[in-house]
């Protein structure tokens, strides 16, 4: 059961005034050649954007774009006819594929927003561009799946065979997560709010910890805690 920790503290760091930004793997000017990805798990950004700010269009193609809003509201446009808002409780795909411009702006002009940008390596190249977004009903101590491959099944689709949740659990509340591909995927945590433990690893808030070679992963909260769980492909396509 190889494991890799990675502290909150360990993450990459920039902060360009209006944009306040926590890299978990290699990003813009923070590289380091062991925080390259997990799978194809490329990017995990923890960013917070000042009122009024945001980023502005710009281009992405052959990547699965997610964002996750924790607080606040974040404006979204782009080059596929898609305006839209998304808050706090909401969870937005987008597939770049053959190329796809967007921005991403604080729809508040005094208050920050904070989300989490994630990016995942496809399991196709030059798919045609495309755009989701859900508003999750909370499900406490329970995992709920927030992303799958099946764009019938729960949550929002990607083009790749990965699953992600997110967990709300009360302190003490112990969960099992079970692959759903254990012989290619591995698991990798990220821990929104509160504290766990997976083993013996103790995670902290913003700590991420990443499993392979594992059919099940056992995960107790020492705290109330909310905690992401992202489901991946060890190997590119």
């Amino acid at each position: 059961m190889p494991a890799t920790y990675h502290s909150a503290a360990s993450r990459g760091h920039a902060n360009h005034g209006w944009l306040d930004s926590h890299h978990t793997f290699s990003f813009a000017n923070y590289r380091n050649p062991a925080r390259m990805n997990f799978g194809v798990l490329r990017v995990l950004n923890d960013d917070v954007v000042a009122g009024g700010k945001g980023f502005g269009t710009h281009a992405h193609d052959n990547m699965e774009i997610v964002s996750i809003p924790l607080e606040g509201d974040l404006a979204h446009e782009d080059s596929i006819g898609n305006r839209t808002v998304i808050r706090a409780g909401d969870v937005q795909v987008m597939s770049a594929g053959t190329g796809v411009r967007h921005s991403e702006m604080n729809a508040s002009p005094d208050e920050p927003v904070r989300f989490l940008q994630i990016w995942m390596f496809p399991d196709a190249r030059g798919v045609a561009p495309r755009y989701d977004q859900i508003t999750l009903s909370p499900k406490p101590n329970a995992w709920q799946q927030i992303l799958s491959p099946d764009e019938d099944d729960a949550g929002v689709w990607a083009h790749q065979n990965a699953w992600w949740s997110i967990g709300e659990f009360d302190a003490g509340h112990a969960a099992t997560y079970e692959l759903h591909a254990p012989d290619t995927n591995g698991v990798y945590l990220f821990v929104l709010e509160g504290a766990a433990e997976v083993g013996e690893q103790a995670l902290g808030a913003r700590d991420g910890y990443g499993l392979t070679d594992v059919e099940t992963l056992d995960l107790t909260a020492v705290a109330k805690s909310r905690v992401l769980l992202m489901e991946v492909p060890m190997e590119m396509v």
